[in-house]
């Protein structure tokens, strides 16, 4: 009985932690490249009333994933303007993301509130591999391809931050942009790139929420996730790989804040994960650890040049 339980309570995590995993690796590459966007919560809404209501009208999943995609990523741009044109505060501007997409979502959402999807993204099973004890239940047997597409691309993405030039690039601009500006690289193009990948990554994550996860919608779906997302990242240390486990860890409190509710009280339950939130976010404003969590020197400055940084 108690392997059933860590077996069942894992292949939840898997769900419930996969678009964590998938906006965190965005919110790693946009803050990797010197910007925060404390709007992953309203690109992520913006993501799945977008994918929900495609997929509903056209009868197509997979096309309303592509468009919370591109919903995600335009919406970042907005972001993008304000703090790296305009050089605004990065955190209202993020804010104001957040409350925007929240309002939105409510106002576009409305007429699709209690609608049955008729056509989600199906679930798969790999052959072979779904007989191995305990890890074939886990992670082989009926699983949303977007589970196995967030394990393999949090590991190409750290190859791509940490070994190659392009990654070099993006964390230059986020430690020091005046150099990487004098050796003729494009501090702004940089950092528009990363906001708009990070903005993509948390549409296709409301996406997945609103017609793979659970094929419906509601108003204020996303839960507060975008706000996880943003602990998640301190917490792998604007690590791809880290976020892995990171991510499924906040999976398992997900999904335990469901399980154990005959016994604990779940509004002690439903806290926990938030109150992790909160506490990360209480360490990156504590300067002697912002270095040893390897937080980018540049984050949250916006870039003038000639300006001493």
């Amino acid at each position: 009985m108690i392997d059933a339980w860590v077996v069942g309570t894992l292949s939840r995590a898997l769900a419930f932690g996969t678009p964590l995993l998938l906006a965190t690796l965005g919110e790693i590459y946009s803050e990797r490249s010197g910007v925060l966007n404390l709007g992953v919560e309203g690109m992520m809404i913006i993501g799945a009333v977008s994918a929900f209501a495609t997929a509903f009208i056209t009868g197509n999943p997979w096309l309303g994933m592509l468009v919370a995609a591109v919903a995600g990523g335009l919406a970042s741009l907005a972001h993008a303007f304000v703090s790296i044109t305009l050089r605004a505060n990065q955190v209202v501007s993020g804010l104001a993301l957040t409350m925007l997409g929240l309002g939105l979502s409510g106002l576009f959402g409305k007429g699709f509130e209690g609608e049955p999807l008729t056509s989600s993204i199906p679930k798969v099973t790999v052959p072979f591999l779904e007989k191995i004890p305990y890890l074939g239940k886990i992670l082989f047997i009926d699983k949303s391809p977007f589970i196995y597409f967030g394990l393999i691309l949090a590991p190409v993405l750290w190859f791509i931050l940490f070994k190659t030039s392009i990654g070099i690039t993006i964390r230059s601009v986020g430690e020091n942009p005046a150099a990487v500006d004098s050796v003729g690289i494009n501090v702004w193009k940089v950092r528009y790139l990363c906001v708009f990948f990070g903005g993509l990554m948390a549409g296709i994550a409301g996406g997945y929420l609103s017609i793979a996860y659970r094929p419906a919608w509601r108003q204020g779906l996303t839960g507060g996730m975008g706000w996880l997302v943003i602990a998640l990242t301190i917490f792998s240390s604007w690590d791809p790989k880290n976020s892995l486990t990171g991510a499924y860890f906040f999976g398992i409190l997900i999904h335990l804040s469901y399980r154990l509710q005959p016994w604990v009280s779940p509004e002690l339950l439903n806290m926990i994960p938030y109150m992790a939130a909160i506490l990360a976010l209480a360490v990156l404003s504590l300067g002697p650890l912002k270095r040893q969590l390897g937080e980018p020197s540049s984050l949250t400055q916006p870039y003038i040049r000639g300006e001493k940084q």
